[in-house]
């Protein structure tokens, strides 16, 4: 009755507080659990210099599986990730651009299947300069998501030439995430292709956007694509001799200690754990590139936002265990359905082609054979930098043709004293950027020497070198043009570019022989002060 007091049994009123206090002290307890659950763990996946890649290949150095990588596998494997965890990120550290499917379409197929697979940011590498900076400066706009670049300036202005820095937050957690690309790096491709672009200072800049971002994010991230140039070499992981290392990455997470993770690339040097650096404690790592494996960082942050725990791995994309996403290969497909003469076959091969970065290949050989010829030379030149993938034994498509070289140069011609050719040979044993592939020469080097002072002995056909004597020499237009570190050639007396770009004469010559042989070895020799007998 409205009014009327009601008057609750003393126990009952206990049992009822009783109930709530076990309730509300239930919530409390279960509520932070939760919460550290969702918010204060979050795992990072991250791929760099996949370049293209998009299939899977003969994994020849491994016997633990028989195909490594293709983008639609690789999809599958982080799909299951993201099954089991949660948040989870999807980084790239730059260098996307390259095959052949990337240049006949000026990058678009590349950020397509990029947004398929669901990436949250990506930095810029030099590879994305392969088609001039112009071009970058209009397909990277293709993304949904950053591309970042935050060292990159037009040239004479304060104008940023891309978005440098994201925030993105994700279960709770903002992560900052910066894109750099290394000063070396840019000089990994031919001059005019960046010739629009500054590349400044990463550190000092990265300090700077360090300091802004700090304050406003649980973590912050660098997506870096610095160092050594990587080395061209399909079993690079397989091989220590090549192994560039992170050396750059260190000194960066050094100067910048505000920085609690760096992914990167362009060296290649696949980190299987890990690398902490001793006084910052900022966590680094980078794949072996290609496609061939997903990196993968698990962390769990404290209540002070500090990194508690880690733990990472890369994991190798199993071709045969992890089956094609079935949207991704339907997109890939599709987009080579708009280019059929890809899969044309021209020409045949009589053994496996394959490509060594510190060594003299069959490879190498064949592709300056081909360069001298062309230029109707006395010499071929042919930085290893340049061989982009295996050729198989037998048929050869037109696609795996331009894949193992995927760059728009033209054939050069150059007209140079011997001395500077010698000092372009000294450049190439620096190992600097590989090995120099050559032909028409034989030569003698010692790598126990310092660099510049390797070539002990050079036989030009079947008289020695003569430093006096004028050369022709047939190469590409980056080494031409003194790109890819081969600053010398802008010392030759003559340089002509041909009309035809060098992926078009390789072209001509498998669809004009009924078998390309594969060419001998012994062309070059690491041996002690020996020299070489050129009338042999």
């Amino acid at each position: 009755m409205l009014g009327s007091s009601y008057r609750i049994h003393p126990g009952l009123a206990v049992c009822v507080l009783s109930l709530l206090s076990l309730l509300s002290l239930l919530s409390l307890l279960c509520r932070p659990a939760l919460a550290a659950d969702t918010q204060r763990e979050i795992t990072l996946l991250f791929t760099n210099d996949f370049e293209s890649a998009y299939d899977p290949i003969e994994a020849f150095w491994r016997d633990d599986m028989e195909r490594i990588g293709g983008i639609a596998h690789m999809a599958t494997l982080i799909d299951k990730i993201r099954a089991k965890r949660d948040p989870v990120l999807l980084l790239d550290a730059g260098d996307i651009f390259t095959g052949t499917l990337a240049r006949r379409t000026e990058g678009a197929v590349s950020f397509d299947l990029m947004q398929l697979l669901g990436y949250d940011a990506m930095a810029i590498g030099n590879h994305e300069f392969e088609y001039g900076w112009q071009t970058l400066e209009r397909e990277k706009h293709r993304a949904p998501f950053p591309v970042l670049g935050a060292n990159l300036f037009y040239v004479g202005t304060e104008h940023p030439y891309a978005q440098p820095w994201t925030i993105v937050e994700r279960g709770g957690l903002r992560v900052g995430l910066i894109g750099l690309m290394g000063q070396d790096a840019a000089t990994a491709l031919i001059p005019s292709n960046i010739a629009g672009v500054e590349v400044r200072d990463p550190i000092a800049v990265a300090r700077h956007h360090a300091d802004r971002l700090r304050p406003e994010v649980d973590l912050l991230v660098l997506l870096v694509h610095q160092g050594a140039t990587a080395p061209m070499q399909t079993d690079d992981e397989a091989d220590p001799q090549v192994y560039r290392g992170n050396a750059e990455n260190l000194a960066l997470a050094g100067a910048v200690p505000k920085v609690d993770v760096i992914f990167a690339g362009h060296t290649d040097a696949g980190t299987e754990s890990p690398i902490v650096h001793p006084e910052t404690g900022a966590l680094i790592m980078q794949t072996w590139g290609q496609g061939q494996h997903v990196g993968e960082l698990r962390l769990h942050l404290d209540d002070e936002g500090a990194i508690a725990s880690h733990a990472g791995r890369l994991i190798p994309v199993d071709a045969d265990r992890y089956p094609a996403k079935p949207n991704v290969q339907e997109r890939l497909d599709a987009w080579r359905a708009l280019h059929p003469d890809l899969e044309e076959t021209v020409g045949h091969t009589d053994g496996l082609l394959v490509r060594r970065y510190y060594e003299e290949s069959a490879l190498g050989n064949l592709f300056a054979d081909i360069a001298k010829s062309a230029a109707d030379a006395q010499i071929g030149l042919m930085p290893s930098g340049a061989l982009r993938r295996d050729l198989p034994a037998g048929k050869v498509t037109r696609v795996e043709l331009i894949d193992a070289f995927p760059f728009e140069d033209k054939l050069a011609r150059m007209t140079l004293r011997g001395d500077v050719l010698l000092s372009i040979l000294e450049q190439g044993f620096s190992l600097e950027r590989g090995l120099l592939q050559v032909s028409g020469l034989r030569v003698a080097y010692d790598l126990q020497q310092p660099p510049g002072h390797r070539v002990h002995s050079v036989c030009v056909g079947s008289d020695a070198l003569d430093p006096d004597a004028i050369y022709t020499v047939g190469t590409v237009e980056i080494l031409a043009k003194g790109g890819d570190a081969y600053g010398q050639a802008l010392e030759a007396d003559e340089v002509k570019l041909q009309e035809t770009r060098f992926a078009d004469e390789l072209e001509r010559v498998f669809l004009g022989q009924e078998i390309v042989s594969k060419p001998a070895l012994k062309r070059l020799y690491n041996t002690p002060q020996k020299a070489l007998s050129c009338n042999e």
